[in-house]
């Protein structure tokens, strides 16, 4: 059984296209933790849509369950990239 397989049985009401790519995206920089940070801006330079695309897809992701989103923050209080654990 595909490690996707749940990815590529949902339907499109269930889990938008841009949802799929950006989970495959976290989950190809996931380490040992099942974790990742990249930054919107990152993600959306690397898969060529636009930040809003991204946000719209984590979202997705979220209310889907087949992630969770943590905030970071730096040492002054600024925010920095989110902290995405992918669920299995």
């Amino acid at each position: 059984m595909s490690y996707f397989n749940h990815i590529y049985s949902a339907s499109p009401d269930e889990l938008p296209h841009r949802a799929r790519v950006v989970y495959m995206y976290l989950h190809d920089r996931t380490g040992k933790k099942s974790d990742c940070w990249p930054a919107i801006k990152t993600i959306s330079s690397d898969l060529q849509l636009s930040r809003s695309t991204v946000k719209r897809a984590l979202n997705d992701l979220v209310k889907a369950r087949l992630i969770e989103k943590e905030p970071r923050y730096r040492e002054n209080g600024s925010k920095t990239s989110n902290r995405f654990i992918l669920r299995k």
